[in-house]
């Protein structure tokens, strides 16, 4: 039900043009600060100037950040690199894992795993994989209500992103979470969301 919902509002977007959904750059891994506030590392930083020219020859006419830090530093790097606006959304942050601890990467794909596997069961963190996709999709087109011109980024995070481009293409979604780096971006036809890159 859910993913007709957005399937028709997908084909009420009128503009012909693309989405970028970029994963932020890398963070510094602070393992006692939960990860929503972390901010970019020195390497996160200088890897935004790389991820700004591949975005060159989008010229995109606005970049939209998710609340985290670590997407709205991606995101400032980026747009002054690309004399490009960014400005900050609510609802673009990532799966909610507030009440989670730092794991190791093992543990951690696991839980992503069963996540994915189970998307209507709350298995990792407080929000079902549908309440995440749900929350994340209606951002997306809440800033593409408010930004009808041109390629529009939006710098958000993995699993949100994964989830949003899933309900609109036939990917695994773990294998497409694990195939994204810090930073990446994925293009995205408008309308219709149909994965171009």
């Amino acid at each position: 039900m859910l993913e007709m919902k957005y399937k028709r509002q997908a084909k009420q977007v009128t503009s012909q043009c693309h989405l970028l959904l970029v994963k932020h750059s890398q963070p510094q891994i602070i393992p006692d600060i939960p990860a929503r506030e972390w901010h970019l590392s020195e390497e996160g930083r200088q890897r935004c100037y790389i991820l700004a020219r591949n975005l060159t020859p989008y010229a995109p006419s606005i970049i939209v950040s998710s609340i985290e830090p670590k997407a709205i530093e991606t995101a400032a790097i980026v747009g002054q690199e690309l004399s490009t606006p960014y400005t900050v959304a609510p609802g673009l942050h990532e799966h909610d894992r507030s009440n989670t601890g730092y794991a190791t990467q093992e543990s951690f794909e696991q839980a992503i795993a069963n996540f994915f596997a189970s998307p209507n069961k709350l298995v990792f963190g407080q929000e079902t994989a549908h309440q995440a996709r749900e929350r994340f999709t209606q951002a997306v087109f809440d800033v593409l209500a408010q930004h009808d011109k041109g390629n529009i980024v939006i710098v958000a995070h993995g699993t949100v992103i994964t989830l949003f481009v899933a309900q609109f293409n036939a990917i695994d979604p773990f294998a497409f979470w694990k195939q994204l780096a810090l930073p990446s971006f994925v293009v995205l036809e408008i309308p219709g969301f149909r994965l171009i890159r």
